[in-house]
């Protein structure tokens, strides 16, 4: 069975990130026949072994934000800003071609974002797949969810607890960088003098994550 990557709609996701949808020749107002033959085509590809990162698309407070798995666990989470279509190519081409809209796989990572969200979850307990983040920038990532709920901490901190106190600025790129966001909490990262910083998935995303936070 070969598959290359696919877009096609679920229903309760965002609406589709481009590329080539295998079910273009279904009718537009038949969209149950469409979820059956997708969910049947996910079903297949576990089966048979070839579904190497199965993605979806969840529509959040912060933007839709897109999902991806492999049978590791978590390896992608990514803003509308950082442009799914190409985050979805650059799956295709660091992990596998084998990409397909699987709602299913991240269902529970979808649960956790949602009460995250709602303000029922502090601290997600998901298994992540780390491949996408090695040397000093996964020792960053692996600091980051040390930092509580609520809390927050200064670049230069951060490297001092990531075990390299001058490189501030490389704290800055893994942050940047960070293949999770929101997931491993870079966004509680933020500057000296206590304002937020930039943010991989936007100014105003980072705001208002630490903004729900800080009123829990």
């Amino acid at each position: 069975m070969t598959m290359t990557t696919t877009t096609t709609d679920h229903p309760g996701d965002h609406g589709d990130p481009g590329g080539e949808n295998l079910f273009a020749g279904l009718p537009e107002q038949d969209p149950a026949a469409m979820g059956r033959l997708r969910e049947r085509l996910a079903r297949d590809a576990m089966h048979e072994g070839v579904l190497d990162v199965a993605y979806r698309v969840l529509d959040t407070p912060a933007g839709p934000l897109l999902l991806a798995a492999t049978e590791q666990g978590l390896v992608k989470v990514a803003y509308a800003v950082q442009d799914h279509q190409a985050v979805l190519r650059q799956l295709a081409e660091l992990i596998s071609p084998r990409v397909l809209n699987a709602p299913g796989r991240l269902d529970e990572a979808a649960r956790q974002i949602d009460a995250y969200f709602a303000g029922r979850r502090k601290r997600f307990e998901l298994p992540l797949d780390w491949r996408l983040s090695k040397g000093f920038r996964r020792d960053v990532l692996a600091h980051l969810p040390e930092i509580g709920y609520g809390r927050t901490e200064s670049y230069a901190q951060v490297a001092v607890a990531a075990g390299s106190p001058r490189a501030v600025r490389a704290v800055g790129t893994a942050c940047a960088t960070n293949p999770l966001p929101l997931i491993v909490p870079c966004h509680r990262v933020v500057r000296s003098d206590g304002t937020p910083g930039r943010y991989a998935g936007g100014d105003a995303a980072k705001r208002l994550l630490l903004g729900l936070e800080a009123a829990a």
